[in-house]
C-alpha cells in the first residue's frame, strides 16, 4: 500500500484522532483496519484478520500504525518531523536537495552530472562514503539509501539519467558498494520508469547482477510494476520462474506445473498478478485451488485493494466476470480511497465493467 502523504501543514492533533479512529475500527472488526495494521504494525505482519481482532490494540499501537502509514518508523519520529523539521524533512523538495551531508550531496551531484572521473576522485578522498546511508522519511521507499541507489533515478528526482550511468554505477561498485546496496539498487532499477525510458534499465540490471546482485530478489517487484523487459533481463541473469512470475507472464502450463508445490504466499501473490494482467486461465486455476477472492492483496503488492479492484481498474473483463461468477464480494472498499471495485472501474474509465459490477451487486442485494 502506498503511504499516505502528509498535508503541507500537518496537525499532530488530527493524527491523534486518526489513531483513535483506528482503535474504534479495530474494535468493530473492520477488515480494512486489519489490513492497515497488518501492513504497518511490525508485530502483526503475518497475522490473519481474526488474530488481529483477538489481540488488544493500545493507543500506542494505533499511533505506531499511523506513523508508519505516513512513512515514519515511529510516532516520536513523526512528532519530531512536525514540531522540529529539518532540511531532510522538506517533503516538497527532490531527494537530492534534502541531503544535509555535504560530502554525500557532492557525490550525488557528480553522479547526476555523469562525472565518473570526479566521482572516482571524490570517493577516493572519502572512502567510507560508499557504505554510508542518507535518511529520508515520509515516503513509500528510498528511506535509507546508499549512494549506489541514486543511479536508479527511482523515485524520480530529475527525470533523466546521464548516458554513462552504467559506468558511473561501476565506479561506485569498484569503490566498495556490495551486498544490500547492490540488491536494493537492482530492485529500484528493475521497477524504475526513468531507467527504462533512458534505455539503461537492462544494461544496469546486467552490470548489477554481474557484480553480485541477486536477480531473484527483484523479480516480483518488477512484475508488479509491469516492467516486463526487466523481468526478462532478470531471468536471463539467473532469476527463476516461480508461480507469481508465471502468473504475471501468462505462462499457463508453467503455472499449472508449479501450483501443486507453491507456498501459500506465492499463491496469494499469483492471484494478484493474474488479476492485474488479465490472465484469466491462471486466475481460474488459482481459484480452483482454493485462493480467496475477497482477501486483500499481499503486503507490497497493491495491498490496499483486492484482486477484483485490480482487474476492474485494468479493464480485464473476462477476469472480472470470472470473479463475479465465483462469488466475489463487490462491496469491499480499498483501504486508501475507500472505493469498491465498481468505483475503481469508473475511475479507470472502464464503463462497461463498471456497469456490469453495479448491476451484479444490485442483483445480489435487490
Amino acid at each position: 500500500m502506498p503511504v499516505k502523504p502528509l498535508p503541507q501543514n500537518p496537525s499532530l492533533n488530527h493524527l491523534k484522532y486518526q489513531a483513535k479512529d483506528l482503535l474504534k475500527e479495530h474494535a468493530e472488526r473492520d477488515p480494512r483496519a486489519a489490513q492497515r495494521i497488518r501492513e504497518f504494525h511490525p508485530r502483526f505482519e503475518r497475522a490473519r484478520d481474526t488474530e488481529i481482532f483477538e489481540k488488544r490494540l493500545s493507543l500506542s499501537d494505533a499511533q505506531l500504525t499511523i506513523a508508519r502509514e505516513h512513512g515514519f518508523p515511529s510516532w516520536p519520529r513523526l512528532k519530531r518531523h512536525i514540531e522540529k523539521p529539518t532540511l531532510a524533512d522538506r517533503l516538497d523538495l527532490p531527494y537530492h536537495e534534502r541531503i544535509e551531508d555535504a560530502r554525500f550531496r557532492r557525490a550525488v551531484e557528480l553522479l547526476d552530472a555523469g562525472d565518473a572521473a570526479g566521482l572516482r576522485a571524490h570517493l577516493k578522498q572519502h572512502p567510507k562514503l560508499v557504505h554510508e546511508h542518507v535518511l529520508f522519511e515520509g515516503g513509500n521507499y528510498f528511506r535509507n539509501p546508499t549512494l549506489l541507489e541514486f543511479v536508479a533515478e527511482n523515485p524520480v528526482r530529475r527525470g533523466k539519467l546521464p548516458e554513462n550511468i552504467v559506468g558511473v554505477a561501476e565506479v561506485i561498485i569498484d569503490a566498495g558498494a556490495e551486498g544490500t546496496a547492490l540488491n536494493e539498487t537492482l530492485g529500484l532499477v528493475s521497477t524504475g520508469m526513468v531507467a527504462r525510458q533512458c534505455r539503461v534499465q537492462v544494461p544496469l540490471i546486467d552490470v548489477l547482477c554481474r557484480r553480485g546482485a541477486d536477480a531473484n530478489g527483484a523479480l516480483h517487484a518488477a512484475a508488479l510494476h509491469g516492467e516486463f523487459e526487466a523481468v526478462e533481463a532478470l531471468l536471463r541473469c539467473g532469476g527463476k520462474i516461480d508461480l507469481p512470475i508465471a502468473a504475471a507472464l501468462g505462462r499457463t502450463e508453467e503455472a499449472r506445473r508449479l501450483l501443486p508445490t507453491a507456498e501459500g504466499n506465492h499463491r496469494h501473490l499469483a492471484l494478484t498478478l493474474a488479476a492485474l494482467f488479465g490472465n484469466v486461465e491462471i486466475a481460474r486455476m488459482l481459484l480452483d485451488g482454493g485462493e480467496d477472492l475477497d482477501r486483500y492483496n499481499p503486503i507490497g503488492a497493491h495491498s490496499h485493494s483486492t484482486p477484483v479492484h485490480q482487474a476492474a481498474f485494468a479493464g480485464h473483463e473476462q477476469v472480472v466476470r470470472l470473479f463475479v461468477e465465483r462469488g466475489a464480494r463487490l462491496d469491499i472498499k480499498d483501504t486508501l480511497w475507500q472505493g469498491t471495485p465498481a468505483d475503481w472501474a469508473q475511475h479507470g474509465g472502464k464503463i462497461e465493467i463498471e456497469r456490469f459490477l453495479r448491476e451484479s451487486e444490485n442483483k445480489r442485494t435487490g
